[in-house]
């Protein structure tokens, strides 16, 4: 192996390791058993989705139990902004204006930051365990203040070991993080599988047919993940003389799922969330709505279904800017054959696009809800939903592919190097 990716692979298992480490640290002032036994009871609502993107820290309270979340989201904002202002959408596409831009993102992760913080810590006030136990054993404004400067220190040091594994290590580093979170949370989940099989609770013949969903499902995903359209481009003679020493890509490629993991985790988030709130009123009206929104129940995973398929068309089209595509095509002279440049190619693109993100949507709302199939009819672990194993396949495909390139690059510099 070369030795700079040697380094690269290095750098990022350091700096995972450090986000373990971290995912330990508690918030100073809090009751860390009360904590947990609070998310073991809510292991299935939003709270549960929550904790498994944090990698188990949110039941610890650690300093970065709010995770990877904020700088998440407020990089989704800046997305829909920088859609719908197009000022905001110039500054991004310049060198100098993405810099102003990440600028921005970071401050607006610190504002949410403190916002979701001081949310968390007058919540906990009135959190006690099965003895009576406070959740919080010092002083509430106090540990406010502590609670927020700890969870901002640890967001911001989250957001910065992202940015420092995607400049200097191997793939993308926000990724990578959330990665290793569910990663973090696989072998107990095992464990409890196998906890269940000895103790007889679930058949060894259940267990097979898990393994055998699993590998279905991870089967499938890659092989969507890795699907694409490819839309041919003809150049013209001049453009072809003029960059005879470099590489003109000759097709467009369009995936199959344009959107990426981005809407089934909106979509769980954005019905799980009610849920957790309704469930501590005791109204017979607000309790039925509580029912019906259960994770467990068919209109919870019919509206996850149809939510994801709206998240997945809603994303795509600000991913893919067919408008961007076509005018950049026709500044470099080339076209697609049968196809006029300029506004017709930006139909053209438009309309494979939407038959490709029906496709995709339609798969992404499968894997969505395969979890409350697999819980339903099989007892399997939270783990080995769909979400999560969506999430591990794809960022260990992106990253397998960033190590590929890697490989290949040194190859190329190589033979620069001997002359060849």
């Amino acid at each position: 192996m070369n030795k700079e990716l040697a380094n690269k692979i290095f750098i990022t298992l350091a700096f995972l390791f450090a986000y373990r480490i971290l995912a330990y640290v508690p918030v100073p002032g809090v009751n860390v058993d009360v904590i947990r036994e609070f998310f073991n009871s809510n292991s299935n609502n939003a709270l549960g989705l929550f904790n498994m993107f944090s990698g188990n820290a949110a039941e610890r309270l650690s300093i970065i139990s709010l995770g990877i979340m904020p700088y998440i989201t407020a990089s989704i904002i800046m997305e829909l902004l920088a859609a719908t202002f197009p000022n905001l959408g110039k500054m991004k596409k310049e060198r100098d204006g993405m810099q102003k831009y990440m600028q921005i993102i970071r401050y607006a992760t610190i504002l949410i930051t403190i916002i979701q913080s001081i949310g968390v810590s007058i919540g906990l006030q009135s959190l006690t365990g099965r003895s009576g136990e406070q959740a919080i054993m010092i002083d509430l404004n106090l540990f406010i203040a502590i609670a927020a400067f700890s969870m901002l220190t640890g967001t911001m040091l989250l957001m910065w070991i992202g940015e420092q594994i995607t400049q200097r290590g191997i793939g993308n580093g926000i990724s990578l993080i959330i990665f290793a979170g569910i990663v973090s949370g696989i072998p107990h989940a095992i464990g409890g599988t196998i906890d269940l099989v000895n103790t007889g609770e679930m058949n060894f013949l259940v267990v097979v047919g898990i393994l055998v969903v699993i590998l279905a499902t991870i089967g499938s995903i890659i092989f969507v993940e890795m699907g694409e359209r490819r839309i041919p481009i003809s150049y013209s003679r001049n453009t072809l003389m003029q960059n005879q020493n470099k590489r003109i890509m000759n097709y467009i490629p369009i995936k199959l799922n344009l959107s990426g993991v981005i809407p089934p985790i909106f979509a769980s988030a954005i019905l799980m969330f009610p849920s957790t709130i309704l469930q501590a009123s005791t109204n017979p009206y607000i309790q039925a709505i509580h029912d019906f929104l259960n994770p467990n129940s068919y209109l919870f995973n019919f509206l996850t279904f149809l939510l994801v398929i709206f998240f997945a068309y809603f994303y795509a089209s600000i991913t893919f800017n067919t408008k961007d595509i076509s005018e950049n095509l026709k500044r470099q002279g080339g076209f697609i054959p049968g196809v006029r440049p300029g506004e017709s190619t930006a139909n053209y693109l438009n309309e494979v696009a939407g038959r490709l993100t029906l496709s995709g949507s339609i798969y992404l709302g499968l894997i969505s809800t395969l979890p409350w199939v697999l819980v339903k009819f099989m007892g399997v672990p939270f783990y080995f939903g769909g979400t999560s194993v969506l999430i591990v396949v794809s960022v260990a495909l992106d990253t397998m592919r960033r190590i590929e390139a890697q490989i290949y690059m040194n190859k190329y510099q190589t033979l620069n190097a001997v002359g060849l």
